[in-house]
């Protein structure tokens, strides 16, 4: 069986989500390669060391360069702030190696073309981490809208919102600053954008407004000293899909209470789906004749799902819809498979995140395919 050496860049909250999703991929599923966790790296070269150490890397570097260099790695997993995806990506391609990188693909659509178009000329591999899309249950949703069980759609309605930038007196961050992030729109948006894709199709137009509600922030924690913030707290649009539904989508990361909130409701002619992130593995389904909506249950019956428990109703998690974003990178690296976001499929989300700023700055509809 052929080797696959495993390099990851970054050892923060994602970082440990990519290394226990590759550890769990070995552990659950029969893959067609032996993974190798072969190298981490981190700018921290003793908090690499301890990292590797724990999470089962056999190498650690104190230069992402470095591991990129290394013979033993063959996929690039990138899990740093957002503004270093476009350098480590670029190197990697480069080197001919596969890139697993977080969303968003770029902090500009500028560099998510390049990256594209620098993957496509190289032959690699590519996937982005849109991890809630390999949900056995948003899998489902899918199939039920292509099979024509809630008739011609006629609407999406989404949010992703989130609390932990609610707070005033929280401090600066690099998700503050324009040129390193881009705001919920890119923290939280860029996902639900991808959802509204994966589940009904295109859009074609937006009109949108974004607005920063807290403009200053701590410089640090307890500071009296302020920064400036010019990206987005909250942003809202509507959106027009290809095949002739309308949309309307939403992110905040001062909405209080809500820690997961990506949901969505889908509505067609014979019926509506809804979904909430903070309840992963339901469905809410009506039909037409229905007294009301009926809950659809996670259960083994489900690809994915199995995998992990042979009994309905016991559950996934994050880390479980991870793991099973690695298997599908895993198999198309081994030739298997075309399932998961790559590095086209997520410059499409960024064109389109693209489309919403410019609709919201200049307080006009805007074609998709004119950005």
């Amino acid at each position: 069986m052929r080797e696959l050496g495993i390099g990851l860049i970054g050892t923060g909250f994602m970082g440990r989500a990519h290394a226990l999703a590759f550890n769990n991929a070995r552990a659950v599923f029969e893959l067609p390669v032996h993974l190798k966790l072969a190298a981490l790296a981190d700018a921290d070269t003793e908090r690499a060391q301890r990292c590797a150490s724990a999470w089962g890397f056999a190498q650690a570097h104190g230069d992402w360069q470095a591991l990129i260099n290394d013979p033993k790695v063959d996929v690039v997993a990138i899990t740093t702030p957002n503004h270093l995806h476009y350098p480590m990506a670029m190197a990697a391609i480069a080197a001919g190696k596969a890139v697993y990188c977080e969303k968003p693909l770029a902090v500009s659509l500028e560099q998510a073309d390049a990256m594209r178009c620098a993957a496509c000329a190289a032959g690699v591999v590519t996937r982005v981490g849109y991890n809630y899309q390999h949900n056995p249950m948003i899998v489902l949703a899918r199939q039920m809208i292509a099979q024509g069980e809630l008739g011609d759609i006629i609407s999406f309605q989404g949010e992703f919102s989130e609390d932990f930038m609610a707070d005033p007196t929280s401090p600066w961050s690099w998700r503050c600053e324009v040129a390193h992030a881009g705001g919920a729109l890119a923290d939280l948006g860029s996902h639900l954008l991808s959802m509204a894709r994966y589940l009904v199709g295109d859009v074609v137009s937006v009109c949108a407004d974004t607005q920063t509600v807290h403009a200053q922030r701590p410089a640090t924690a307890g500071s009296p000293t302020s920064k400036a913030i010019a990206v987005d707290d909250q942003v809202h649009a509507l959106l027009r899909f290809a095949n002739g539904a309308r949309g309307t989508v939403s992110s905040s990361w001062l909405k209080h209470g809500y820690k997961n909130h990506l949901s969505f409701e889908i509505s067609g002619t014979k019926g509506t789906l809804a979904f909430d992130q903070e309840r992963l593995n339901e469905l809410r389904l009506y039909r037409l004749g229905q007294d009301g909506f009926q809950r659809v249950l996670a259960g083994p019956a489900l690809p994915g799902y199995a995998a992990f428990s042979p009994a309905a109703g016991h559950q996934l998690g994050y880390n479980e819809l991870k793991t099973l974003e690695v298997q599908e990178l895993i198999m198309a690296l081994a030739g298997q498979g075309a399932q998961g976001t790559d590095f086209e499929a997520a410059w499409e989300v960024e064109r389109l995140a693209t489309a919403i700023r410019v609709a919201a700055l200049e307080e006009r509809w805007v074609k998709v395919a004119t950005v």
